[in-house]
C-alpha cells in the first residue's frame, strides 16, 4: 500500500487565510492528507458548513484527501443522521473518522454509503472491534483505521500497546494512520496542547525521526502531523523521509575517504539473513571494492553501538564490507567512518534479517 504524509487544520481556531496558506505550503512538499475535527466545534450548522466547505474545497483542489473527525454528539448537535451522510459529501469531504464506534453492523453499512465516503475507525484500542466490523462484510476499500492523538503530556500510547492495536488492522490489509508532533505548532482542537502525537515516546523527538519510526514499524501507511502549524523546515524534513525503507542519518568522520562515503551513501544496503548480535552486516557492497584502496584510519579504538565501520586494507576478503555496530567491540581491521545520530539509535531495532536500509549524511 502506498504511504502518505498529512497535516491537520482546525478552522474554528484559525482563519481561512492561514489554513489555505498552510495547505498550499504543505502540498508543495508532497503532503496529500488532511485531518480536521468537528468534535470541538460549537457553532450553528450554517456557519460550520460555510467555513468548512470553503477550506475543504480548497484542499481537495490541491489534491488532498480530507477526513473529518466526528462523534454521535456532533450528529445530534447538527441534526443529521448516520443514515444520511450527504452533509459531509456536500462539504466536499473524502471521509469521516468515527471517534466513537457502534455495534459493527452500523460501521459496515456506512462503508456502502452512496457518496463513497471513507469510514475511518479508531485504532487506539486493543479489542476485537475491527474483527466485529469485518464479520458484517464491510465495503473494505472504504474502511480505514486511524489512531488517536494525545494532547496531554504523559498520556500517549505505550509502544508495545500501539503494536498490538495496529497489528489487528494491518493483518487485514486495512489502510492505517497515526499522528506525529510538530514542535513549532500551537493549534489543536482543545485548550490543552502539549503536542498532538499518538506515541508518547515521540513527544520530544525530532519530527522526521517520529515519521521514520512509524514507517519503520510497517504498521502505519499515513503519517499525519497532529498540531498546526508545522514550520516550513519541519515540512521539508518530512518530505525527505524515505517512506518505504529505513534511512539512518549518519555523522561522518573527518578522515573518511571518498570511497568510504560512496559505500555509505550510494549503495543499497541490506542486513545479512544469518544475523549476528554484534553488528548489522551489509556484505554485498564489498564485492565492488576488491581492488579499492581503503587505508587504515580511526581503527584503533573500541567501537560503540551506532558506529559505522568499513573493512580496511588489512581485512582481506572483507575489505569494503560495511557494518553498523550493535555491541561494544574492537577490531583494527575496521575503520570507523561515521556514527548513527543519537536520536535514531533506537531505530536499529528495526533492521532485521534481510531488511533493506540506506544511510544518509547528516
Amino acid at each position: 500500500m502506498k504511504r502518505s504524509l498529512g497535516i491537520s487544520i482546525y478552522p474554528e481556531h484559525s482563519t481561512v487565510e492561514k489554513d489555505k496558506a498552510y495547505l498550499k505550503l504543505a502540498s508543495e512538499y508532497g503532503f496529500t492528507r488532511v485531518f480536521t475535527c468537528l468534535l470541538s466545534v460549537n457553532k450553528p450548522k450554517e456557519d460550520i458548513v460555510r467555513e468548512f466547505k470553503e477550506i475543504i474545497e480548497y484542499a481537495t483542489d490541491l489534491g488532498y484527501e480530507v477526513i473529518l473527525d466526528v462523534a454521535p454528539a456532533v450528529f445530534d448537535q447538527l441534526g443529521i443522521s448516520y443514515d444520511d451522510l450527504s452533509f459531509f459529501h456536500d462539504m466536499g469531504a473524502t471521509g469521516i473518522r468515527l471517534d466513537v464506534g457502534f455495534d459493527g453492523a452500523k460501521e459496515a453499512m456506512l462503508t456502502f454509503n452512496p457518496y463513497e465516503l471513507a469510514i475511518e475507525i479508531n485504532m487506539s484500542n486493543n479489542v476485537a472491534y475491527l474483527d466485529n466490523i469485518l464479520t458484517y462484510q464491510p465495503n473494505a476499500p472504504f474502511l480505514y483505521g486511524c489512531h488517536n492523538f494525545y494532547p496531554q503530556k504523559g498520556t500517549g500510547l505505550d509502544y508495545d500497546f500501539f503494536v498490538k492495536c495496529s497489528s489487528r488492522f494491518k493483518k487485514h490489509g486495512i489502510r492505517t494512520a497515526a499522528f506525529i508532533n510538530s514542535h513549532s505548532a500551537t493549534l489543536g482542537p482543545w485548550s490543552i496542547n502539549d503536542g498532538l502525537c499518538t506515541l508518547e515516546m515521540h513527544r520530544d523527538l525530532p519530527i522526521d525521526v517520529q515519521a521514520k519510526h512509524l514507517f519503520a514499524t510497517n504498521l502505519i501507511d499515513d503519517v499525519i502531523i497532529g498540531n498546526a502549524y508545522a514550520s516550513r523546515e519541519e515540512l521539508e524534513a518530512l518530505s525527505k523521509v524515505n517512506r518505504y525503507q529505513l534511512e539512518l542519518s549518519v555523522e561522518v568522520l573527518t578522515d573518511s575517504s571518498t570511497i568510504e562515503k560512496d559505500i555509505m551513501f550510494n549503495e543499497q544496503h541490506f542486513r545479512r539473513g544469518d544475523m549476528t548480535k554484534q553488528a548489522v552486516r551489509s556484505t554485498e557492497v564489498r564485492k565492488k571494492h576488491t581492488q579499492s584502496d581503503i587505508p587504515l584510519h580511526d581503527h584503533m579504538q573500541t567501537f560503540q553501538c551506532g558506529d559505522v565501520v568499513i573493512g580496511n586494507n588489512n581485512f582481506g576478503k572483507y575489505k569494503g564490507e560495511l557494518q553498523i555496530i550493535l555491541e561494544e567491540c574492537y577490531d583494527e581491521r575496521k575503520n570507523k567512518v561515521g556514527k548513527v545520530v543519537d536520536e535514531e539509535l533506537f531505530l536499529l531495532d528495526f533492521v532485521d534479517a534481510w531488511t533493506k536500509f540506506k544511510l544518509k549524511e547528516k
